[in-house]
């Protein structure tokens, strides 16, 4: 079975920026890196819960609030000035096409 593009892009997301995460300082690590950490894989079970539910519709809107909060957590790391801002560029990209590939998911489940 192949995997689902978002399921494949949120895992590459972790593997990209959870080890930068682990690298904060201690101040930060420990409560905005973890509950981004936490976001991240609270994610990636979603939606991999989502692909093997009847009802995905509701499980799919809930992990797209949890997106939105994940770019607020990440805008919150650049204000703070721990991470740079290509860094954050880059993040918010790959965010955005997760959220493009989630969105597309909700708008089909909406259709049928």
């Amino acid at each position: 079975m192949s995997e689902l593009p978002v399921i494949q892009k949120v895992y590459d997301l972790i593997k990209w920026y959870v080890p930068i995460l682990n690298r904060l300082p201690q101040s930060h690590k420990f409560t905005l890196g973890e509950r981004i950490i936490n976001q991240l894989y609270d994610l990636l079970e979603g939606l991999v819960n989502a692909r093997y539910s009847r009802n995905k519709l509701p499980l799919l809107e809930a992990l797209n609030n949890k997106l939105d909060l994940l770019r607020y957590q990440t805008r919150l790391l650049h204000d703070f000035e721990l991470i740079s801002f290509k860094r954050y560029q880059y993040i918010s990209e790959q965010i955005n096409l997760v959220g493009t590939e989630l969105g597309g998911w909700i708008k089909q489940q909406k259709n049928l």
